[in-house]
């Protein structure tokens, strides 16, 4: 680092923004650096020569974690690293000594922090010798007299100063400790002339020792008539004081008023009402220095920002919010179709009680988009929150205010982000909460869901209870097994299977890769022809997913290519792609669908399994062995699966003669059955049909046909049990090519739930027992 341009003096060094505080030459200062592009800027600056350009800010925002290069002044200072030290939450305390004055001539952001190229600025004098002397010992004797009554410089801190002859010393050393406004510093610490730095700043030392004057006379005055038991009041008295003597009224000047005015135009519960009169009391009797005020005062700032007005629903129509949903949504009629039942009882009851809905599906099939849609189409403020990993009760409920730090929960949050008391609130991956010794968050939610209890909903922080009832609450789920029960049936579950790959073709044209070339912000340059057989393609060879994310990045990842090769002039601004070229952008296909046997064999079945990110396919293979009649899975198994496998073997050593099989085979013959891809844990009883018809073909030495899946839980009678997920199965075999699928007759109620283009080409044979299923699954030779 350090980088210096000899002809014209041009330096490089890392640059360490400031908020609220100014660093300047001859002087030693403490820094604590926790913006991440600082920290990193303070390590460059440590491995190389410990030099840093110290920048004020414009503005001091907290939330501002990397300032861009306008909101920095020009004119600031290079600073030397003199001690540094590590905190444990990876912040830096720094001591820097400023060096000298620097003008940043440019500014370059690196990859991790922005470095400044700049040029030693020095204030020049432009007066006579004596002028300068004879202002300077004036100004000396002013700011000695300021530090006398101020009190916060240490004298001792001022014997080296007075014995310093140097202007540009003490205007510095001067500058860095007058209690002024930051502003105001920049604008002197910017001025070229030393003269007029040192001019201004006495006048303004001059004006602040005038008003620590009238401070200490109202001091004096108001200390004469305190008391022992007057002494809690004292600083009351003292901003008393101070107002009467500038003539402006207390009520004027305190946020009391201001908290009295927003209360009146409140409609505040009843016991809101009588808890915020309480702390206003409070509020009055302390002073603006007390560490409880702060607290107090935050908690009226909660109350008086939470929506309390009762809302007026407004009228919609349900032609506009179906033409919402389809606009938003391709497909998923039969969720769109609940959704519009919905809000046509809203229209017709003019309330929304009683309502808890929860979207559950597979990642990527729009179940937080179709909130947004839900919010649009009723108009309402939509707020969303995700609760994934939340294992802390107080993050629903908020904590008490004994604590430090204390906030409201997320709830409470919510509606004061929302602005209104019926808001549309979607309460993101509900399944992923979890719970340790600070509670248990899916309990607190009890009281959230519940229509009867939510309009008294009580946040520990508030401490008194707040109306839920008029909120539309939505949560979003992959899967309702890690759900508790409880909680569960609150809620309205609304399921969105996966998408067939017809639907996804039509939300690729419609809404996918309109909308990647809108991100890419190409859409008016570059026009690429996507044919429906392409879009299949990539469908089948590059994805393997329910929803329609990974086709979206497969879409984002040609719309770059392409455009690469446009800037290159390598192809027009408008083509049309063509097969022959997705290898060229995608390379080679992810999947070729040999996961599946495509041949007859014995011994291998595939079977249908479902997961929270949709339906699966499922390879399961038996061998033989000589051995003790032993069974030997893997495959990393779950003990549901385990028992479905020890009931199809004991199944096929009861009915070993009907197949052809030695009955004395589990004497002398080990079974391994084995299901691939290892690294995964597969679980549940729905495997339990494809098992049994894997071990009888591989007893009895017949095949089983290639172009037949199943999925059934089985009984050791031999009875076929209902299995969930039916519609994720059906398209996953339809994504393997599997036409042929066996399920249980007891699902056939489900069938009407399942869409017809996800059943259209399929051949469901509906079985009851075990029998019916190996009839039509082996191959007699």
């Amino acid at each position: 680092m350090a980088e210096v341009n000899k002809i014209t003096e041009i330096f490089t060094d890392p640059v360490i923004p400031l908020r609220n505080t100014i660093v300047v030459p001859n002087t030693i200062t403490p820094l604590l650096v926790g913006r991440y592009a600082s920290i990193r800027a303070a390590e460059e600056a440590l491995a190389s020569n410990k030099r840093v350009v110290c920048l004020t800010q414009k503005s001091n925002a907290e939330l501002d974690e990397d300032p861009k290069t306008k909101d920095l002044y020009k004119l600031g200072t290079l600073c030397q690293i003199l001690q540094v030290l590590k905190l444990p939450d990876g912040n830096l305390r720094l001591l820097v000594e400023g060096k000298y004055r620097i003008e940043v001539k440019k500014f370059q952001r690196n990859k991790n922090f922005l470095e400044a190229y700049y040029q030693q600025s020095t204030k020049k004098i432009t007066r006579p010798r004596l002028e300068m002397e004879a202002l300077l010992r004036s100004f000396k004797k002013s700011f000695t007299r300021y530090v006398k009554l101020n009190k916060t410089i240490p004298e001792e801190a001022m014997i080296p100063i007075h014995d310093s002859s140097k202007p540009a010393e003490f205007f510095y050393f001067a500058l860095a400790n007058m209690q002024i406004d930051i502003k105001k510093k920049q604008r002197l610490f910017e001025l070229d002339d030393l003269y007029e730095s040192l001019d201004k700043l006495f006048k303004i030392t001059n004006e602040e020792i005038q008003i620590l004057k009238l401070e200490n006379k109202i001091d004096g005055s108001v200390k004469n008539k305190l008391n022992q038991l007057q002494k809690e009041y004292y600083l009351t008295e003292q901003i008393k004081a101070i107002n009467k003597e500038l003539g402006i009224s207390r009520e004027e000047k305190t946020d009391l008023h201001e908290f009295r005015e927003k209360i009146k135009k409140l409609n505040l519960s009843l016991e809101a009402r009588k808890k915020i009169d309480e702390e206003m009391k409070k509020l009055a009797r302390m002073n603006s220095y007390s560490p409880e005020y702060s607290v107090v005062h935050t908690y009226i700032s909660w109350i008086l920002e939470l929506p309390w007005e009762k809302p007026r629903l407004k009228d919609f129509e349900l032609q506009d919010a179906q033409r919402i949903l389809d606009d938003d949504h391709y497909g998923l009629s039969e969720v769109k179709e609940r959704i519009l039942e919905y809000l046509a009882v809203v229209k017709l009851a003019k309330k929304i009680k009683g309502q808890i809905l929860c979207f559950v599906g597979p990642p990527g099939v729009g179940k937080t988009s179709l909130g947004k849609s839900l919010a649009r189409a009723m108009e309402r403020q939509f707020v969303r929150l995700s609760l994934g990993g939340v294992r802390d009760e107080a993050e629903i409920r908020g904590h008490r205010r004994t604590y430090v730090g204390a906030l409201p929960g997320v709830i409470i949050q919510s509606m004061k982000k929302a602005g209104t008391t019926d808001p549309i609130i979607m309460m993101d991956e509900i399944d992923k909460m979890s719970m340790d010794f600070r509670g248990d968050p899916a309990a607190a939610l009890l009281e959230v869901l519940d229509p009867e209890q939510n309009c008294t909903f009580r946040d520990h922080y508030l401490d008194f209870s707040y109306d839920l009832s008029q909120v539309l609450f939505i949560t979003t789920a992959n899967t309702l097994t890690s759900i508790p029960r409880p909680l569960l049936d609150r809620m309205e579950v609304i399921e969105l299977p996966g998408y067939t790959t017809y639907e996804k073709v039509q939300i690729a044209i419609r809404h996918l890769i309109p909308k990647v070339m809108q991100q890419h912000e190409v859409d008016k340059k570059i026009h690429i022809r996507f044919s429906t057989n392409i879009i299949e393609k990539i469908i089948n060879l590059y994805t393997r997913e329910a929803g329609v994310r990974e086709l979206e990045r497969q879409i984002s990842k040609i719309l770059r290519k392409v455009v690469k090769k446009v800037v290159e002039g390598k192809t027009a601004s408008k083509l049309t792609l063509k097969q022959g070229e997705l290898e060229e952008y995608l390379g080679v296909p992810k999947h070729l669908y040999s996961e599946v046997n495509r041949k007859d064999a014995i011994g291998i079945v595939t079977g249908l399994a479902w997961t929270a990110y949709g339906g699966e396919t499922l390879q399961i293979e038996v061998i033989k062995m000589k051995g003790e009649g032993k069974l030997r899975l893997t495959g990393q198994l779950g003990n549901v699966m385990q028992e479905s496998a020890q009931a199809a073997f004991s199944y096929a050593r009861l009915h070993a003669s009907r197949y052809g099989i030695n009955e004395e085979f589990y004497k002398n013959t080990d079974l391994h059955l084995h299901i691939p891809e290892g690294a995964i844990p597969k679980d549940g009883p729905s495997a339990g049909i494809t098992m049994i018809t894997a071990m009888i073909s591989i007893l009895s030495g017949k095949k089983v046909r290639h172009d037949l899946a199943m999925t059934g839980e089985i009984t050791l009678t031999g009875s076929v049990l209902p299995v969930g997920g039916l519609a994720e199965k059906l398209i996953a075999a339809k994504r393997a090519r599997i036409r042929n699928i066996i399920i249980p007759r007891k699902n056939e109620p489900n069938l009407i739930e399942v869409q017809d283009e996800i059943k259209k080409g399929l051949n469901l044979i509906l079985v009851d027992r075990v029998e019916d299923a190996l009839k039509t699954a082996l191959i007699n030779n």
